[in-house]
């Protein structure tokens, strides 16, 4: 594993963007296309926000999220809207979106057959991720209803998931997420830092982001 530190948030957004668009650009020198996953939430967004205007071949790009609540995309709790907004902008507006939510169907249904859709984009080529206080990553939350599944070694690409008091969800299972041939986490601040350094001790029921750790590079900035 690597620990980065930036001076501030600013500096850490530039550094993570070149370094995504760096690793998706060697990726298509090599393959015909490279997958690309990214959460929602607020912490990515400044990286997206330089990352849109990257001079790659986006077309090429396949992008699909880690996790989404089951939602439609029209909503504005969907993880979507942040990417429409920030990352599928751009130069990068001409990357293939893969979404997670199949409209009219379970989270059950929809992870089935998201899963069998994402099957040519595992190995995820590059994966970033986000971390919350509570050491979940994607939606791999702590005491969630199917976290025990989506931890498995033998789960599918996609997995149901209903944490504890809020909307349905589907996520991106860990194997998927560890299996990434490039995995970056950002976090900010002193909590998450804290928090951060106590999962590497926890077993990934109580952190399941230490199930992810393989090889991971962790950008952090106060």
């Amino acid at each position: 594993m690597n620990f980065v530190e930036y001076a501030d948030a600013e500096m850490m957004a530039i550094d993570v963007a070149n370094m995504l668009a760096g690793e998706l650009e060697n990726c298509l020198l090599r393959h015909d296309h490279a997958s690309f996953a990214v959460p929602g939430g607020s912490t990515p967004g400044p990286i997206f926000d330089v990352l849109c205007a990257a001079d790659l071949e986006w077309s090429r790009v396949h992008v699909t999220l880690t996790d989404e609540r089951w939602v439609s995309l029209e909503s504005e709790r969907s993880n979507w809207g942040l990417l429409r907004r920030r990352l599928l902008v751009n130069r990068a507006a001409e990357a293939v979106f893969k979404p997670l939510y199949v409209p009219g169907a379970s989270p059950e249904e929809g992870a089935a057959q998201v899963s069998a859709e994402l099957a040519e984009e595992v190995p995820l080529s590059v994966l970033l991720l986000g971390m919350g206080g509570d050491m979940h990553t994607a939606s791999l939350f702590p005491g969630a209803d199917g976290l025990g599944a989506a931890l498995s070694p033998t789960a599918p690409i996609v997995c149901p998931i209903r944490p504890q008091a809020q909307e349905e969800r589907v996520t991106l299972s860990a194997a998927t997420l560890d299996g990434a041939m490039s995995k970056h986490l950002v976090i900010t601040g002193p909590d998450k830092r804290a928090a951060f350094e106590a999962a590497r001790a926890l077993r990934k029921e109580q952190a399941p982001i230490s199930a992810i750790m393989t090889d991971l590079t962790v950008h952090w900035a106060p």
